[in-house]
């Protein structure tokens, strides 16, 4: 026979999460941090798990991140019986949270939403977050929805391809006359490109040092390199002659128009990164809404 999660004590378990500790919780709820701790541990009785590491702040096990995207989806889908019992306020929003990587965040991502009917009234949460880590917000349950690199669908999760997100390497056209000479053949490119400066998004961007092994296997890019963790200032960066870059496609191609950018290699060598849209597999009119937005969007913008 199935344990049955009584509601009470999952609700609380996620308030705790929340909250990031007990005693917090217990303001929240209104009750006494001992009746929190029971609760909790009355829930790992019933589960035969332990689902929190009782630090400071707390954090959920795996089996914890299992109970609370439980509740999280519980909640969002009592707020949809409201909504459609007409038990809501009028003025009340829904709350929609995404993970999306930094370059659909600057480039595509935000018209999609702009497709989304507003008598929804979605109100949007989005994370920044690399698009090879964002499954793992989904799995903690703190999103309901991320573009992802990953076709693996997390659990409980419904996924879908969206497209590919096309990258070029560039340079600014004083930076490659003054490193590389100008660029005048590929071959001349594998031979310095290790040495140069570059910009990286942050500590674990491996995109350019991937392009680099690409050339010159058993190397990566330059240890001069700068770390830019905005898209926008990512591409002002290059622009500026701090480095070379990776920058997608749709960022670099009006530099490369206007000559504030030069392409350091053929187009064949441009680098397209699969993007997947994973959901909550929910029933809930605003997520649907906001998926299907996305998708139109991605196939207008992005490779296929």
């Amino acid at each position: 026979m199935m344990t049955q999660l009584p509601l009470d004590l999952v609700r609380t378990l996620l308030t705790v999460v929340d909250e990031g500790t007990f005693d917090a919780a217990a303001g929240t709820l209104h009750v006494t941090p001992s009746a929190v701790s029971q609760r909790v541990k009355a829930l790992e009785q019933r589960v035969g798990r332990v689902l929190l590491v009782r630090t400071k702040p707390v954090r959920p096990t795996d089996s914890g991140e299992v109970i609370v995207r439980f509740a999280r989806q519980l909640a969002r889908l009592e707020h949809d019986a409201h909504a459609s019992l007409g038990m809501t306020g009028s003025h009340e929003t829904t709350r929609v949270s995404i993970a999306v990587n930094a370059d659909s965040l600057a480039t595509w991502f935000l018209p999609a939403l702009a497709r989304v009917p507003e008598e929804l009234r979605p109100c949007y949460e989005l994370r920044r977050e690399d698009e090879d880590h964002t499954a793992r917000l989904l799995r903690e349950g703190l999103v309901m929805a991320a573009v992802t690199s990953s076709p693996d669908a997390v659990a409980g999760c419904s996924v879908r391809a969206l497209g590919r997100m096309r990258y070029v390497p560039v340079a600014s056209p004083a930076f490659a006359a003054r490193w590389l000479g100008g660029i005048g053949s590929e071959v001349a490119l594998k031979d310095v490109i290790a040495e140069v400066p570059v910009v990286a998004f942050d500590r674990r961007d491996d995109f350019q040092d991937a392009f680099v092994r690409r050339l010159k296997r058993g190397h990566r890019a330059s240890a001069v390199r700068h770390y830019v963790p905005t898209s926008e200032g990512f591409v002002d960066a290059v622009a500026a002659g701090l480095g070379w870059g990776m920058l997608p496609e749709a960022q670099a191609q009006p530099l490369l128009d206007d000559g504030r950018l030069m392409a350091l290699a053929r187009p064949e060598r441009s680098v397209d990164v699969p993007l997947f849209w994973q959901q909550w597999k929910l029933d809930s009119p605003s997520l649907t809404a906001v998926a299907k937005a996305v998708a139109a969007a991605a196939a207008t913008a992005l490779h296929t």
